[in-house]
């Protein structure tokens, strides 16, 4: 549950950047953490959304949500099973099964992939550079829980932080394979359409034209196209690459092309409404397929690769007798991936 409650602003803190002021004034608990409520549409000057960086006057009435105190979660080990491509003293390379939470939270208090870390690596040996508490620990960058594929973990706050550098520097290069509805006409394309919280829903996002926007980068390649069938308009399989993290970024970019995710529960609105389009499945098509960095420690270059998960895997072939073509990305990319070892932990998908 979340709270409005009011602040004014005084005339000594007139010319204070709106984040700045908001943690000196006990509006949120850290500076960070003002930036990414004012980010999400949950912080209102006057009664309008604007950036963290806007300068507040004195009179200005701020209207800020704050969540209702939950109860204190304790965050321990859970003997939860990965799939670790990849580890030494300072990081972990793993393919995080779909239906795995990243990180504990209101809705999910236990049986994430942070209970998970905790348990292989011991608290000790998990970063902490994502938040004050420890929920965050071994946390450098996130999937969605019914996304799933390669991520990152780090081991030593060092890593961390070098890693948090290197994907906010676009030195982090992720890939994913998505299957989207319709069939899309151009072989390579870039969406640069900024996203912000939705202002109908709150646990949607959104491309929107507002100050709370932040940029949002996804690059495309089309890998295969499969024709029309009674219930559907076809489908695309293609690439997406990330050069920016925004919260369900590839989602809302795909949706907002009219080329939503197949199986996608929320960003689905202009895909064929009969279920059979969705081919069976019960979460997005969408798998962090490829991802490579420098080591954060020797700077060594590291590349991994990843096959489809079984239920996408299955999706996909029912669609074989229908491709119209594969292109020479496809062909690259399917190379790829048969070279590269399949997921060896299933997750579970859950119940709508």
């Amino acid at each position: 549950m979340t709270r409005s409650l009011c602040h004014i602003v005084s005339a000594e803190d007139a010319g204070s950047r709106l984040d700045a002021l908001a943690a000196a004034r006990g509006l949120y608990v850290s500076r960070s953490a003002a930036a990414r409520a004012i980010e999400e549409g949950r912080v209102f000057v006057n009664g309008a959304t604007v950036s963290k960086k806007h300068a507040v006057v004195a009179g200005d009435t701020i209207v800020y949500e704050v969540d209702d105190e939950p109860e204190s979660v304790v965050v321990y080990g859970e003997p939860i099973d990965l799939d670790i491509r990849y580890e030494d003293e300072d990081v972990l390379v793993l393919s995080k099964q779909v239906g795995l939470v990243c990180h504990p939270s209101v809705d999910h208090t236990h049986g994430t992939l942070v209970n998970a870390l905790i348990w292989h690596c011991g608290e000790e040996n998990l970063c902490n550079v994502q938040g004050e508490e420890a929920d965050r620990l071994g946390i450098v960058h996130r999937l969605d829980r019914d996304t799933s594929g390669l991520m990152l973990a780090a081991k030593t706050d060092e890593a961390g932080r070098e890693l948090m550098a290197q994907i906010q520097d676009r030195a982090v290069d992720r890939h994913y394979l998505a299957l989207v509805h319709g069939i899309v006409a151009h072989d390579t394309g870039m969406i640069d359409a900024p996203i912000a919280r939705s202002a109908d829903e709150r646990c949607r996002m959104a491309v929107r034209d507002v100050p709370s926007a932040r940029e949002a980068i996804t690059t495309f390649r089309v890998l295969e196209r499969f024709e029309a069938g009674p219930k559907d308009d076809g489908y695309s399989l293609i690439e997406c690459k990330l050069f920016t993290g925004r919260t369900h970024q590839i989602r809302v970019h795909m949706q907002y092309t009219r080329h939503p995710i197949v199986g996608d529960p929320v960003y689905n609105a202009h895909g064929p409404r009969d279920e059979r389009a969705q081919l069976g499945l019960r979460r997005q098509f969408l798998h962090s397929y490829s991802i490579a960095f420098e080591h954060p420690a020797t700077g060594e270059p590291m590349a991994f690769a990843d096959q489809l998960p079984r239920d996408l895997a299955e999706a996909l072939d029912e669609l074989a007798s229908r491709s119209v073509g594969v292109t020479d990305a496809g062909r690259e990319v399917y190379a790829l991936m048969e070279s590269s070892p399949a997921p060896s932990v299933e997750g579970v998908v859950p119940s709508e």
